[in-house]
């Protein structure tokens, strides 16, 4: 475990290519549990080398993201920082002068080959049942020949000169040591032709002049995970440690998770990326309890943790490298969990939103006399207008087939509600103590069962099946309105 005497410089290193999903704000947890545990930094930075896959708007959804998970930076684009710039797009001279000096020291070469040529060397390769590689062609330019080539404009990138020899070792915290043969590694591109470094180059420059001392990421980049080692060798610099986590497999936990998936998830109310899940009834707290456990666990029973709970609990060591499926159901879970451990001013403000979205004028007073009679019953705080919508509604429409009671006829059932109404016309108010002892009696007296009494009273009075306990939101709707829905109720039963 990192000890709180050793603080923790991390970065989470986004490319703003798309919309912020799980893998991604699971990383951005971790990096931020790290810091703020043993008293670090946690660094945003920006990795938008690569112009071509840019999506305008898509940084600041980052953002947006990030906070609303509750994870804030201490450095980035948006906050500054004694490091900056934070986006690797300002950096260009500054990775260029690292490429200069890999290659002035024979650990880096200019390569001229045109993709037209490179495309025809990997169908040859192909052909031999080789890995497509680079072939080794401009690895030994002379540097007159370099220097004239350049000068006649010829496009040109830099790549690695990747030792053909021996093995390279690098360590993952979560993996141990992991050797390859040399020989199977490939030149990469640091530097395109349009003078913007790849992530291989930058990410490692960065992570260097920024102080980083771990680098947390996907095991996607195991694949070029020696590369990034000989790169920081090459420039004699010391490693940060490398944490690779687990993959996310889809919730058939057969095969990976990947953003193609988004729409048929969003079908049944479920997204993998953080923008939808305000929406979609979430609180940020069920996403970061919910993602924290996939790839870390504290103990063999303790599930629910809240923001601060993490910081306190959270270690490297206790990081799983095996893959793990997204439990849908379990997030669920841990939503009601948390909605339910709201403080019910705090549920109002969250869920008041979600009336006004749904056209609802809703009132302070009113949603906090709802609250308690809800919280119970809300898996998600979508869930909110769903079931309490008729206590904001001038009036409701009852299903009749719904108003017919099972087992009586529609003149019984209409018999039965005109009883109903004249006990509700009767009592002074429809509080709990004052409405619930004179319609028991009713149950008693009818020779019904209290579920076909009260049932038709809950379809007349909220227009729903399920609704939160009755008495309690006659109190809450008035008695004018009770009744008035009840006469309503009769007068559809009768015209049966």
């Amino acid at each position: 475990m990192v000890s709180s005497s050793q603080p923790a410089r991390v970065r989470f290193a986004p490319s703003p290519t798309g919309h912020l999903h799980l893998g991604g704000a699971r990383t951005a947890l971790y990096d931020y549990l790290l810091a703020r545990q043993t008293g670090g930094q946690f660094i945003l930075r920006i990795e938008d080398s690569d112009r071509r896959r840019f999506v305008p708007g898509a940084e600041e959804e980052i953002y947006a993201s990030l906070r609303w998970l509750g994870i804030q930076w201490d450095e980035g684009p948006d906050v500054g920082g004694p490091y900056g710039p934070y986006r690797q797009s300002e950096r260009k001279e500054i990775y260029q002068k690292y490429a200069n000096e890999l290659i002035d020291s024979g650990q880096a070469f200019t390569c001229f080959c045109t993709p037209e040529r490179l495309e025809k060397v990997r169908n040859e390769q192909q052909k031999r049942k080789e890995p497509p590689h680079y072939d080794g062609t401009c690895r030994n330019l002379s540097a007159n020949e370099v220097s004239e080539r350049i000068a006649a404009g010829e496009q040109h990138v830099i790549r690695f000169k990747t030792p053909k020899e021996g093995t390279t070792t690098v360590t993952d915290l979560l993996r141990g040591d992991i050797t390859v043969e040399n020989r199977t590694l490939d030149d990469y591109i640091l530097v395109r032709s349009d003078g913007l470094a790849l992530y291989h180059l930058a990410a490692a420059v960065d992570d260097h002049l920024m102080n980083i001392t771990h680098v947390i990421r996907g095991s996607e980049w195991l694949p070029t995970f020696p590369l990034h080692g000989l790169i920081h060798r090459a420039l004699g610099w010391q490693e940060p440690e490398w944490v690779h986590l687990s993959v996310f497999l889809k919730p058939s936990g057969k095969g990976k998770m990947s953003k193609r998936e988004s729409a048929e998830l969003i079908k049944d109310g479920h997204s993998i990326f953080v923008k939808d899940l305000e929406g979609l009834g979430y609180l940020p707290e069920a996403v970061v309890n919910w993602i924290a456990l996939m790839g870390w666990s504290y103990d063999d029973h303790t599930e629910i943790f809240t923001l601060p709970d993490l910081v306190e609990k959270f270690s490297l060591d206790k990081l799983n490298p095996s893959p793990a499926a997204i439990n849908f159901t379990k997030f669920d879970h841990f939503n009601g969990l948390h909605i339910r451990a709201l403080p019910l001013n705090e549920l109002v403000r969250r869920m008041k939103p979600y009336f006004v979205e749904k056209g609802f004028q809703v009132d302070d007073a009113t949603l906090l006399k709802i609250a308690p009679i809800i919280q119970e019953r809300l898996q998600g705080m979508d869930d909110a207008p769903e079931l309490a919508g008729f206590f904001f509604k001038p009036d409701v429409n009852p299903d009749v087939a719904e108003l017919a009671i099972k087992d009586l006829t529609p003149a019984e059932s209409a018999d039965l509600a005109k009883k109903i109404l004249a006990i509700l016309e009767s009592l002074p108010d429809v509080k709990l103590e004052t409405a619930e002892p004179p319609m028991r009696k009713l149950v008693e007296q009818s020779g019904l069962k209290a579920g076909q009494v009260f049932g038709l009273m809950r379809i007349a009075i909220t227009a729903q099946r399920v609704s939160p306990p009755l008495f309690e939101s006659m109190e809450i709707i008035g008695k004018e309105k009770v009744v008035a829905r009840m006469r309503r109720a009769v007068e559809l039963l009768s015209a049966l």
